[in-house]
């Protein structure tokens, strides 16, 4: 091979070279973040809801605008009266079981159970409670800003 032609494929291999690690470094700031179950930071729920709650933010912000991943711990028994939300919210039971009930008067509406594995999508303004039977984690995924409303506010441990 004359030196010609090897210092053009030199130069071009050096160009690739240069363009796929300009591409690693890129993806390495845009690669996924694994989260194993020992690494998630467990809190006090948010003052939104009753006490007793643990949160985990997993993504983004569930106070500022944008998508948000959290998950939520409740000890065995624990109740969220009905309330409402502005966006919709996508909740998945991770362990235990949520009594989820729904509809125009969800304090009288019969629950349905909801175990681990399942699913719960609740279109946003949709008046809805919950129970947890058994110590019971939750994910939701949703867009902030997140709000939670009471129906009765008496229920908003805000005001108590």
């Amino acid at each position: 091979m004359s030196r010609q032609v090897f210092r053009e494929c030199s130069g071009t291999a050096l160009a690739l070279l240069v363009a796929l690690s300009a591409t690693f470094a890129w993806a390495q700031d845009d690669m996924a973040q694994p989260m194993p179950p020992n690494m998630m930071e467990w809190g006090a729920g948010p003052p939104t809801l009753p006490e007793g709650a643990e949160l985990a933010v997993l993504s983004g912000n569930p106070m500022e605008g944008g998508a948000f991943v959290v998950r939520l711990r409740f000890p065995d028994g624990y109740s969220v009266p009905p309330h409402t939300h502005p966006t919709t919210e996508n909740v998945t039971v991770i362990s235990g079981t949520i009594l989820f009930a729904h509809g125009e008067d969800p304090a009288s509406a019969e629950t349905q159970d909801i175990a681990a594995g399942g699913f719960i999508m609740i279109p946003a303004g949709h008046p809805h409670r919950a129970e947890a039977q058994g110590e019971t984690v939750i994910q939701i995924h949703s867009e902030g800003p997140f709000e939670v409303s009471y129906l009765d506010p008496a229920d908003d441990p805000r005001n108590q």
